[in-house]
């Protein structure tokens, strides 16, 4: 599936405005994302396509689910990117994560809506275990890690983890109790520690 539709447009005679893009700044890429300049699109996903993909693939693990979002966070950006208030360098990649997350979420709402409706978000509170050592461990392998949590799990420890959102603003995110935020952050924590056990014993 083709993230930027638009990429049609894109030609060999426009290899020179790729690469005077390719050199520009945040600031100068949104005014010509703006302009619907195709050029500035390729650049655009050229640079954060493979982190927002990440950001996308945390909270969604099946494939063709995740191409579907990704592609709807994409038309999200072209079309409300004159919204885009330029805050200093990384504003637009903190400003296009944002949206990736609120489609991912949006997606497990109302795609899921089954399987969110029967998670148990208030699940008693379990004493965490002390965090093993990560430094060995490779980031690819982490995110593999915290793909295999539970849905309700998985979506917590990302908001908490990765978003630094609080309790207070994932409750209000998902629709629960400060408290569940707590107890389902709790047990993901539990669960990663498990996995990291597991995979060391398994490289000695």
């Amino acid at each position: 599936m083709q993230v930027f539709p638009t990429f049609a447009l894109y030609n060999d005679r426009n290899e020179n405005i790729v690469k005077h893009y390719t050199d520009t700044d945040e600031q100068q890429l949104a005014e010509q994302l703006r302009c619907g300049n195709a050029a500035a699109m390729r650049v655009f996903y050229d640079r954060y396509g493979g982190l927002l993909t990440a950001v996308c693939a945390r909270y969604i693990t099946d494939s063709e689910s995740l191409k579907d979002v990704m592609q709807d966070s994409m038309v999200q950006l072209l079309t409300h990117v004159s919204d885009f208030k330029y805050r200093g360098e990384g504003s637009l990649r903190a400003w296009a994560t944002k949206i990736v997350v609120t489609q991912a979420l949006r997606y497990l709402r109302e795609e899921k809506r089954r399987e969110w409706q029967t998670i148990d978000w208030d699940v008693a509170d379990v004493p965490e275990e002390d965090d093993p050592p990560v430094s060995d461990i490779p980031p690819d392998v982490i995110q593999q890690m915290v793909r295999r949590l539970p849905t309700g799990y998985r979506t917590v420890f990302n908001l908490y983890v990765f978003e630094h959102k609080s309790h207070q603003e994932i409750a209000q995110l998902l629709g629960i109790k400060k408290d569940s935020s707590a107890s389902q952050l709790s047990r993901a924590k539990n669960l990663l520690a498990q996995m990291i056990r597991q995979y060391t014993n398994t490289q000695q």
